[in-house]
């Protein structure tokens, strides 16, 4: 009998004590118990939504100064919280959003959802988890410690540098959405975690746009975690509206959980916009024409949804679970499309739908060609650090207007961005034979511009003419961690007579109506280079103007 006294006594104390699941009321603060085995409950503001306590296993995580919301805060809303079996459901609505909160008996989690007909007036379309940063100490990127740029801002006030030189944003936290499962921060006994499961199906971009993850903002400030399901941040595509969700933020005392979660229990809870398993369909096939030495990417999109996959390195394939509806439907080469055609889904259904690859421009063979036609500047100089500093950075190579011979340079020497202020102009030297010296063509692949930035060259004496000015995304990009925006590629015709025998030079030039300095200058971001002459390829490096617009939406 005394054991089991003590033993009761003693579980009291704990932090780790498991309570009875439910709710407690202390005038407009509602604090929900999910009775999880590691103790975790959570407070909610009836009147703006705010989650003011995120308590778990005997530790208050929340940072104390400010409240964790959606958007930049809801303001007033309209709540409503009930029991459905398991699960406790909160309401917060406005007259453009619904935000939904769900507590499951037993679970140290929060399932959420947001359902939206408009874009918030105020803020930016995000659920940010605002932690308190002495207790979370780390994240995946600690290039988003935008409290560590102590030496003042680089530019505008969201990109910092310390007296080292090294620079922080939190831009510098964003992974590409197709990898984006798992936003997390953590401490050595307890980690929490943001986990979008197929909530990007509503959000805009394509699986290839990225955002913010996360932001320290001091070693005793908030560490921010953040879902962002829509932004204005080298945006692509209109936003979507509709049901984004649903997601979770998920505690954890054994590590960074597995990347997927079950919420078909949503289907139960009478969720604005939610579509279950039942109610979609699928797609399958084959993708063909693209080498299994590159990622293979289906993407299905229309105004109102998005999905993606990797395809296996056979080409096969089979989509997500889709709500109905006719789609667009695109092959990726890494992130260049080079395929697209319409495909119907079904609910319960599905759909077999072959693509093949029919707009590689590096389907025929150059004369040489400088990186790859995939969409992404791997392999150029800086391209290996960009997604996580600034271009200012100490670590980054020198920038300046360099001269890359054809057949001897190393592709790491052509820059990754050609910038107006900055490396004007890139040269290449290259030799070609008698035959080679006809009509010929220069691509120039590009992805993303800047301030309306993009190439115009000069061939030996002949300049060609100024293409017209690429899709303004109005939005810095480059000099925040990405090189994702409009994938272009640029045709220059190369009159007969212009090349000759021997020693040739190509100059390219960044050109705008628009100015601006140092790397907030018109740029735009190579994708690769290439000269296709009708002689045929002598040296081939692997390591009217027209253009051709492929929008990665």
């Amino acid at each position: 009998m005394r054991f089991a006294i003590l033993a009761a006594a003693f579980a009291a104390l704990s932090p780790v004590a498991r309570a009875a699941f439910g709710y407690t009321v202390s005038g407009s603060s509602y604090t929900i118990d999910t009775a999880a085995a590691n103790a975790f409950t959570f407070t909610v503001s009836s009147a703006s939504c705010d989650i003011t306590s995120l308590h778990f296993y005997g530790t208050e995580y929340q940072y104390s100064a400010t409240a964790s919301h959606i958007s930049s805060g809801l303001g007033s809303v309209s709540f409503s919280i009930t029991t459905i079996g398991d699960y406790i459901k909160i309401t917060c609505t406005t007259s453009t959003l619904t935000q939904y909160l769900v507590a499951h008996n037993g679970d140290s989690n929060i399932y959420m959802a947001t359902y939206t007909t408009a874009e918030p007036s105020v803020g930016e379309l995000r659920f940010i988890a605002r932690l308190n940063s002495a207790l979370l100490t780390t994240s995946a990127y600690p290039a988003s410690y935008s409290g560590l740029g102590t030496a003042g801002a680089v530019e505008g006030s969201d990109v910092y540098y310390d007296s080292s030189g090294y620079t922080y944003s939190k831009f510098y936290s964003s992974v590409r959405f197709i990898d984006d499962q798992v936003h997390w921060v953590s401490t050595s006994d307890a980690s929490v975690h943001v986990m979008p499961g197929n909530a990007y199906e509503c959000s805009s971009g394509g699986p290839f746009h990225r955002d913010i993850n996360t932001d320290k903002t001091s070693t005793s400030g908030a560490h921010n975690l953040y879902f962002y399901m829509n932004s204005g941040h080298a945006q692509t595509e209109s936003f979507r509206q509709g049901l984004h969700g649903p997601y979770a933020l998920v505690f954890s005392r054994s590590g960074i959980p597995d990347k997927s979660l079950d919420l078909s229990f949503f289907s139960s809870l009478s969720i604005s916009g939610y579509v279950a398993s039942s109610g979609r369909g699928t797609v399958k096939g084959t993708a063909t024409g693209v080498s299994s030495s590159y990622q293979i990417v289906l993407h299905w999109y229309n105004s109102d949804v998005q999905y993606w996959v990797y395809a296996s390195s056979s080409g096969a394939f089979t989509s997500p679970l889709m709500k109905p509806g006719t789609y667009t439907m695109v092959l990726y080469k890494n992130e260049l499309p080079v395929a697209t055609q319409t495909v119907t889904v079904t609910a319960g259904g599905t759909t077999t739908s072959n693509i093949a690859s029919s707009s590689d421009p590096a389907s025929t063979t150059p004369t040489w060609i400088i990186g790859e036609f995939d969409g992404r500047p791997t392999g150029f100089l800086n391209a290996a650090l960009q997604e996580r500093m600034h271009p200012s950075d100490v670590r980054m190579s020198a920038w300046g207007a360099v001269t890359y011979t054809v057949g001897s340079s190393s592709t790491s020497v052509f820059p990754m961005a050609q910038i107006k202020a900055v490396n004007n102009p890139t040269t290449i030297k290259f030799t070609l034979t008698s035959s080679q010296t006809g009509a010929a063509t220069l691509r120039i692949g590009s992805t993303l511009a800047f301030a309306g930035g993009r190439p115009q060259v000069t061939v030996n004496s002949w300049l060609g003419p100024a293409p017209a000015a690429p899709v303004d995304l109005n939005s810095r990009g480059f000099t925040r961690g990405t090189y994702r925006g409009n994938n272009v590629i640029y045709e220059v015709s190369i009159p007969s007579g212009t090349l000759v025998s021997g020693t040739n030079y190509v100059y390219i030039n960044v050109i705008s109506g628009s100015s601006g300095d140092t790397f907030l200058s018109p740029n735009f971001v190579y994708d690769a280079v290439g000269l296709w002459t009708s002689g045929g390829s002598t040296t081939t490096t692997t390591t009217t103007t027209t253009s051709k617009t492929t929008t990665t939406t």
